[in-house]
């Protein structure tokens, strides 16, 4: 008959353990009535929790939204709060845990755990997203205008020395390349700011944030430049830039923010950030006035709509691309619009409407390409913009 391995036997609960196990009851007992009672005070006396919405379908309920809404809402409870930000600091302090959104790699860096994610069904995501840009474009196309996609590759693609112990899958090596490769074959302009970015290494982004740095932004932004007008666009209405530098101040890490660290202490936050920020102001043109044959100050209007995520947002990149192409840009950018969200938004708006530009630059992430498509209709193909 064969032996047991003694490492599966139960282990023996020591005189210490059992003498602390009525007081640790306690705790949780207390701790779950605390919460309990949280809870029931938010849900029925401050009305600052709503469990189900004004309208119930039944789709919410067979998809779970009306769960997930419980749950979201309940985790607004000022108790749930603060209980989360008591574990989120302790998880950092013992173990230098970041949460599920953020991963540490070395010493002082953070990076966004979306980059590394391998998504399902990603490559047929990928090709729905071609086929958007494709659409977008003929769309474009037939009201004379034209389409530059700009390509920003994932902060862990470009300063992959400092991952450390934190590992990027063999499968999104060519994540980037062979979208790119897809939509050329499709006849959509498209820059690629890997081999921009590359050569500044650890300078192209921000060791806390999800962004790129000013020097990283400024670099695009010149290379972006060139290809507009490697297109033939002419940027209107001239502008010339002065660009001043400021004094260096602490910049809060939207990573930080991420892993609900935020509120800590700053000696006690992962190691803040000190950067000296740009500042950008046009030059008195003598032409700036309007001429009698522009009575409505038309030819002030930019002809090059910027379209894209928070990268469009920050670190003075529009600014950068502004001085490079010395003219004014329209940016429609997004914080947290994704692949789609500023598009959906600026193709269903007025602006596009009545004052359509020549030239739509749309800045792409590297890190959306793969994620779960929804499909979205063009204005005139469907009932506009969702």
């Amino acid at each position: 008959m064969p032996k047991k391995d003694a490492s599966l036997a139960p282990v023996m609960p020591s005189a210490m353990m059992k003498r602390l196990s009525p007081l640790a009851g306690v705790i949780m007992a207390l701790f779950l009535l605390a919460g309990l009672l949280f809870s029931l005070w938010a849900m029925f006396v401050s009305g600052r929790v709503q469990l189900l919405p004004e309208q119930v379908s039944w789709a919410d309920i067979r998809e779970g939204e009306i769960t997930h809404r419980i749950a979201r809402e309940l985790a607004k409870v000022p108790f749930a709060q603060r209980a989360a930000d008591l574990e989120r600091a302790a998880s950092w302090l013992l173990i230098g845990d970041t949460g599920p959104r953020v991963r540490p790699g070395c010493p002082g860096w953070l990076f966004l755990a979306d980059e590394l994610k391998i998504h399902p069904q990603s490559e047929a995501s990928a090709a729905a997203r071609v086929e958007k840009v494709r659409a977008v474009h003929a769309w474009l196309g037939e009201r004379n205008i034209r389409l530059l996609l700009v390509l920003v590759p994932d902060k862990s693609r470009i300063v992959s020395e400092q991952l450390c112990s934190l590992g990027r899958s063999p499968q999104l090596a060519g994540r980037l390349a062979q979208w790119q490769q897809a939509v050329q074959a499709a006849g959509v302009p498209v820059l690629n700011l890997t081999d921009t970015l590359a050569p500044l290494g650890n300078a192209a982004f921000l060791r806390t944030d999800t962004h790129w740095s000013e020097a990283g932004a400024s670099q695009a932004a010149q290379r972006v430049a060139r290809e507009v007008r490697a297109l033939g666009i002419e940027p209107s209405p001239v502008r010339q830039w002065t660009r001043s530098v400021g004094p260096e101040r602490i910049r809060p890490g939207d990573l930080v923010r991420l892993a609900g660290l935020d509120w800590l202490p700053a000696t006690l936050q992962p190691a803040q950030e000190r950067v000296s920020d740009s500042q950008f102001s046009a030059a008195e043109a003598a032409d700036d006035a309007l001429s009698e044959d522009d009575l409505f100050g038309d030819s002030q209007l930019p002809n090059i709509a910027l379209i894209g995520t928070s990268f469009s947002r920050e670190s003075n990149f529009a600014p950068f691309l502004e001085a490079a192409l010395g003219t004014s840009l329209g940016n429609f950018a997004r914080d947290g619009g994704e692949f789609s969200g500023a598009a959906k938004a600026y193709f269903g708006s007025p602006a596009f409407r009545h004052t359509p530009p020549q030239l739509v630059i749309w800045e792409i992430l590297e890190r959306d390409l793969q994620m779960p498509f929804e499909d979205w209709p063009l204005p005139e193909q469907g009932t506009g913009a969702s």
